[in-house]
C-alpha cells in the first residue's frame, strides 16, 4: 500500500464502526446494571494491541459512546466516552514494549479494571448512590474477563497474518 497514512485513518475509522456494532448488534440484558453485555470492549482490546494507544482510545470511546447513543443509553455516553477511551488507552500504552500473548493479557486485565472501576463510580453518579452501584460489579467483571477471552486470541489471529505490520499500520 502506497499511502500507509491513509490507510492507517481507515482502520482506525472501521474500528469505530465495529466497537459500536460490536456494542449494538449482540446485547446480552443485565437486569442489575440495566445494561448488557457485549463484544464491544473486545474489538477496543483488538484495535489497542495492533494499532496503540491513541487508535484504541478513539475507537473505544467514540465507538462505545456512538452505541449508547444508539441504543438508548444517551444519559451513560458522555461517562462511556471516557472510561471506554481511557480503556483503550491503557491497554494500548501497556502494550508499546512489546507485543506476546502475556502483556495482551495483563494489559487488557488492566484495561478491563478500569472500566468496572470507572462505571461503578458513574453508576454511583447517575444512581445517586454507589451502594446501588455496587450492583453492577459483577456483571462489568464478567464483560471484561469475557472481551479478554474474545479479544486477545484474535488480536493473536491478526498478528500472525503480518498484514498489520507488513503494512506498517502498527503505530505503537
Amino acid at each position: 500500500m502506497k499511502n500507509t497514512k491513509t490507510t492507517y485513518l481507515v482502520f482506525v475509522g472501521l474500528m469505530i464502526a465495529a466497537v459500536c456494532m460490536g456494542t449494538i448488534v449482540i446485547q446480552i440484558p443485565m437486569p442489575a446494571t440495566n445494561g448488557f453485555i457485549n463484544i464491544g470492549d473486545s474489538i477496543i482490546f483488538i484495535t489497542s494491541i495492533l494499532f496503540g494507544p491513541m487508535p484504541g482510545m478513539i475507537a473505544g470511546g467514540i465507538g462505545s459512546a456512538l452505541a449508547d447513543i444508539l441504543s438508548g443509553y444517551a444519559h451513560w455516553a458522555i461517562f462511556t466516552l471516557i472510561i471506554k477511551g481511557a480503556e483503550g488507552f491503557i491497554v494500548g500504552v501497556l502494550m508499546k514494549k512489546s507485543i506476546n500473548k502475556i502483556r495482551m493479557i495483563i494489559s487488557s486485565f488492566v484495561g478491563a479494571s478500569f472500566m468496572v472501576i470507572g462505571y461503578y463510580i458513574a453508576g454511583g453518579i447517575l444512581e445517586g448512590s454507589f451502594i446501588v452501584a455496587l450492583e453492577s460489579i459483577p456483571g462489568n467483571i464478567m464483560q471484561g474477563v469475557g472481551s479478554i477471552v474474545i479479544g486477545v486470541p484474535v488480536a493473536m489471529a491478526i498478528l500472525k497474518t503480518n498484514y498489520i505490520s507488513k503494512n506498517n499500520l502498527i503505530k505503537n
